[in-house]
């Protein structure tokens, strides 16, 4: 069968940096930062007291207060991120059938704040079972995919991602696939995390994983640095609209990019570690090439994973070496979680959008934060160190990896008729 082409009609951010995409993309663009001493809860007695939260979030004004109640901040952030991708992308139940769009709504983690304060009122309430009758449904990483639906009448496949910080890039490859192959017309996808709390940043703790350098939050996340010392964990979520070529021209919608490849591969490594020589992340980014119909040297840009973690980000400079040869000394490669921090399961969303605005602005967000090479790493290679890079990009791929060994790469290019 001939497998239809898949656009980008819509976009939705709210992130640490900004609560629109417009916001999100400018702060890019001047190198902000979004991390700072955290403020959601008393993080006195843990080792990292920071992280990047979404700044001037009030649910109330998107919710209600009832109905906000019935959320997890997972959940609100979803539904806000994703009603903007939908209102951008011009699509209405009422002049378009609701039964061929669906949503693919990812999360690493799910309604943790809900889990955290459920289990603790039952600790303190003396063993007494005292649940909200909200627990469950405000806590499944699935209910965020199923309000959305509700809210604008898509009928079409339904369902949540989860693969740890990979999950919202396989919520895009899964939309793209399902469009393509017929299934659908459009999708609204991508995903949204808030593990900004006490569970969250207390069990990345215990596992080493985030930084502790809170006498300087601005500087913590220091992808491709020699002295990094872990991710700063973030919240928020972005949402995108993927649409059928010629349905999207059929009501004229505007066209921000095509989705031209994507690629899925595992490590089968170790249960939090990337493979040593970067295999599972050669393996998606040759799989997402080739599904494309692209080659190497077409590929003009690399939103990393690029967590500032000591392990991984000497990993993914190895696999993209080892993949593009001679021509990744031409890619403008960066990592945009040096601003926004590391949003886990809604990661892979939000990166995918700072890629594809490259492509339609030919423009590439900085790496911040960059004060040290790392002899481990390949310091040749175009970080895009402090400063954006205007530049023509026909091409960019951006990567996500999560623990388990789940590893992402989606690819957007050009739109041409």
């Amino acid at each position: 069968m001939e497998l239809k082409r898949v656009v980008v009609t819509g976009l939705g951010a709210i992130t640490p940096i900004g609560n629109t995409v417009e916001e999100f993309w400018s702060s890019l663009l001047q190198g902000k930062s979004g991390v700072a001493g955290i403020t959601r809860f008393d993080a006195s007695k843990l080792k990292t007291r920071i992280a990047a939260e979404v700044k001037g979030f009030d649910a109330q004004q998107y919710f209600g207060r009832k109905e906000a109640r019935k959320f997890d901040r997972y959940a609100q952030l979803g539904v806000v991120a994703a009603t903007q991708a939908v209102e951008d992308a011009g699509l209405n139940s009422d002049t378009i059938d609701g039964n061929r769009v669906g949503v693919i709504w990812a999360s690493g983690i799910g309604g943790l704040d809900t889990f955290t304060d459920e289990v603790s009122n039952f600790a303190l309430g003396n063993g007494v079972p005292r649940y909200n009758p909200f627990f469950i449904p405000k806590m499944i990483a699935d209910i965020c995919a199923g309000h959305i639906s509700m809210k604008f009448g898509f009928r079409g496949p339904n369902f949540a991602t989860v693969s740890a910080c990979a999950s919202s890039a396989n919520a895009l490859s899964d939309a793209y696939n399902y469009i393509r192959l017929g299934k659908a017309n459009a999708f609204v996808a991508g995903g949204s995390e808030a593990a900004v709390s006490i569970t969250g940043v207390g069990g990345f703790n215990a596992m080493h994983a985030i930084s502790t350098r809170n006498d300087d939050p601005e500087t913590a996340s220091r992808p491709f640095d020699k002295d990094r010392d872990g991710f700063v964990i973030a919240e928020g979520g972005a949402g995108l609209v993927f649409e059928e070529l010629e349905h999207a021209l059929a009501r004229g919608a505007k066209i921000y990019a095509e989705v031209a490849g994507a690629g899925l591969s595992g490590d089968a490594y170790h249960m939090t570690a990337p493979h040593p020589e970067g295999l599972g992340a050669y393996l998606c980014m040759e799989a997402a090439l080739q599904d494309a119909g692209l080659k190497p040297d077409e590929i003009d840009h690399i939103n990393t994973h690029g967590t500032s973690t000591p392990v991984g980000d000497v990993v993914e400079p190895k696999a993209i070496v080892n993949l593009f040869k001679e021509h990744s000394y031409k890619i403008s490669i960066n990592s945009t979680k040096s601003m926004t921090g590391h949003l886990l399961g809604g990661a892979g969303a939000v990166e995918a959008i700072a890629a594809l605005l490259a492509v339609k602005n030919d423009i590439v967000p900085p790496t911040i934060n960059h004060f040290t090479d790392d002899p481990q790493i390949d310091n040749k290679l175009d970080f895009t160190f402090w400063k954006a890079k205007e530049r023509k990009v026909n091409a960019a791929l951006s990567n996500t990896f999560g623990f388990g060994g789940h590893n992402a790469s989606i690819i957007f290019k050009k739109f041409e008729k």
